[in-house]
């Protein structure tokens, strides 16, 4: 998917491993506003976990160039447990500094090309609780909280679902 932006071409493309750690930096970026004593150390290596994504026969990591930078990015893939034609939206992030620009809203689109491209029905992912910039997002584009995961006492995390087929 290309398109014109005011700032130059927009590109959404998928992402190759070694764009691994500048798509780790962006996601570092992104999940630090929604955590207001700061990023916790989880002891996770972001930019091996992102090459492990985008080097997965099983998923996708689409991400949004502008300008030759790269300002979003998105990983799905099929997840365990779920029915074959339900996608798992695992990774979904713009740049801070991109926010409010239609950058989210045009991966998105292109996320949902490529899962009915897939024959995929059905979208799945978990958002932080208190990340209510990302609920509010995943609200307007049609997302809904998952019936079959209603949140529990003490969960961090909220499990929203989108028919992607339009059901």
């Amino acid at each position: 998917m290309i398109s014109d932006h005011a700032k130059g071409i927009r590109v959404i493309r998928t992402a190759v491993s070694a764009e691994a750690e500048t798509i780790a930096a962006l996601h570092r970026r992104a999940r630090s506003t929604y955590y207001p004593d700061g990023l916790p150390d989880d002891g996770v290596d972001w930019t091996a976990a992102w090459r492990g994504a985008v080097e997965r026969p099983d998923g996708q990591v689409l991400c949004v160039v502008e300008a030759g930078v790269i300002i979003g990015v998105a990983s799905f893939r099929l997840a365990e447990g779920t029915a074959r034609d339900t996608v798992k939206l695992y990774q979904f992030h713009v740049d801070p500094a991109r926010w409010r620009a239609g950058v989210g809203t045009a991966l998105h689109t292109a996320c949902l090309e490529q899962w009915r491209a897939d024959g995929r029905r059905a979208a799945v992912l978990d958002v932080h609780v208190g990340n209510r910039r990302a609920q509010a997002f995943y609200a307007r584009q049609g997302w809904v909280p998952d019936p079959e995961h209603p949140p529990a006492e003490g969960d961090h995390h909220l499990s929203l679902r989108y028919a992607v087929d339009g059901e």
